[in-house]
């Protein structure tokens, strides 16, 4: 949504092909709202990208299926943009970290059946003392911003866990 309408700053039309039947899931209220006030932004729901056309080895066009009637249409383009959302990369810690359904990170109080003996931190994870931050994480936000403050958080709750741990004695 945001980068239509930074692209929309520049482009004469942009179009957004949206899968599912709304924007609602994926995108906040004022951010649509923004998108549908914009002049030159058109959305078009249940629909994909099923092919290009290219004049020179440039792109030319892209062909536009409607996931309702399975119906194609070849549409002018000059510039295609793929942002389809995130998988999370997380297989690497099945069984070690607790994740969602999705794969995401499940941190904090959301976490189940916590082995901390304390309660944990708010991006920290099942396992004590490992953190997760950005996208990765379990019902974050997705944007930037929220990924960058979420690094901070985890910087100075590392901070913490550390002064929480007791050197070894001596030997």
């Amino acid at each position: 949504g945001q980068a239509a309408i930074y692209l929309a700053r520049y482009a004469a039309q942009v179009t957004i092909l949206v899968r599912s039947a709304s924007l609602a899931a994926s995108m906040s209220e004022y951010l649509i709202e923004q998108l549908e006030s914009t002049a030159n932004i058109a959305i078009r729901y249940r629909s994909q990208v099923t092919g290009g056309q290219d004049v020179d080895g440039c792109l030319s066009g892209i062909v536009i299926q409607d996931l309702d009637d399975g119906s194609e249409t070849p549409e002018p383009a000059s510039g295609l943009f793929v942002l389809i959302g995130s998988v999370p990369h997380t297989d690497w810690v099945d069984g070690v970290l607790q994740r969602d359904k999705g794969g995401f990170i499940i941190c904090g109080p959301d976490i189940a059946k916590p082995g901390h003996g304390r309660a944990p931190y708010l991006v920290e994870t099942s396992m004590p003392g490992v953190f997760a931050v950005g996208d990765v994480r379990s019902d974050s936000v997705k944007r930037v911003a929220t990924a960058v403050g979420d690094g901070a958080i985890a910087v100075q709750l590392l901070h913490r866990y550390l002064a929480l741990q007791t050197a070894p004695a001596p030997t």
